[in-house]
């Protein structure tokens, strides 16, 4: 058996056509939508998503600024540039983007970020939210997950799910947006033993730990559908957490890349325009 591809390109240009026509509408409507990405990163692949999401949202009628702070940004001045982006009413979308200098936290930064513009959910109060079934934006990748699922049309409701990982960016807003879709969760992570015993019982398996090839057959039950979140750099390009012979054993798997990573961005621009649209209101 060879696992059913979950792509996620033709969805996520669904995503960016309506993204399309309703930017139009706010700049017709004297609100035109602007996203800001801050960084402070000289890190080459990080620039490159940079690139592709200013390009996206170029193409989807939103501003997008990027903000160079350096890699000698402190926490002090990062958290600055945040609040002075939060009280301004012409940005409506904030991300700030890792990696970071050494020894700043993401969340000791991102806390700064208004709610209403924090359009990754990166601001720890956006993840409580989330928990307590509040309206706040996700993590657009954690998100990317459930839209995917959804989008071909896998139960979520009374599956067992299984995530391997337990980052702030998707594992665990990931395990909460499923708990609000009454999934049967389990988070996995480096000190979980005996992991393929966990995994391979899953109806749904979801690997976000960034390491190559983590997920072999042995993790998978021959009806498991697998989403692979992972994007490592290789010298053979962008592969997976999700190893490839993993394909004869999974019954549905999302590629990498083509799987997650453009309904992530397609995601990041929806929700910097329902950010716009939120705030004109």
């Amino acid at each position: 058996m060879t696992a059913k591809p979950l792509s996620g390109k033709e969805f996520a240009a669904a995503i960016r056509a309506d993204v399309t026509t309703r930017a139009a509408r706010l700049t017709e409507a004297g609100t035109p939508p602007r996203l800001t990405v801050v960084t402070a990163t000289k890190d080459e692949s990080s620039a490159w998503y940079v690139s592709s999401i200013a390009k996206a949202a170029t193409k989807a009628g939103i501003t997008c600024d990027v903000l160079d702070l350096g890699p000698d940004a402190t926490v002090d001045s990062i958290r600055q540039t945040l609040r002075e982006l939060s009280a301004d009413p012409t940005v409506h979308g904030i991300i700030m983007q890792t990696p970071l200098p050494d020894g700043i936290r993401l969340d000791n930064v991102a806390e700064a970020i208004s709610v209403e513009k924090d359009v990754d959910g990166a601001n720890p109060a956006s993840l409580g939210r989330l928990a307590v079934g509040r309206p706040a934006f996700a993590s657009a990748t954690a998100e990317a997950v459930i839209e995917l699922l959804d989008h071909h049309a896998v139960p979520i409701s009374g599956s067992h799910v299984a995530v391997v990982g337990r980052s702030a960016v998707v594992g665990k807003p990931l395990a909460h947006l499923l708990l609000n879709r009454d999934a049967t969760v389990t988070v996995c992570h480096s000190r979980t033993r005996d992991l393929p015993t966990i995994t391979d019982r899953a109806d749904i398996l979801v690997a976000a730990v960034g390491r190559a090839g983590l997920i072999t057959p042995a993790h998978i039950g021959k009806n498991t559908v697998v989403i692979d979140v992972g994007t490592n750099a290789t010298d053979d390009g962008l592969v997976g957490d999700v190893a490839p012979e993993a394909a004869e054993t999974a019954s549905a798997l999302t590629p990498v890349p083509g799987g997650v990573g453009p309904v992530t961005t397609a995601l990041l621009l929806r929700h910097t325009v329902q950010a716009a649209e939120q705030q004109r209101a």
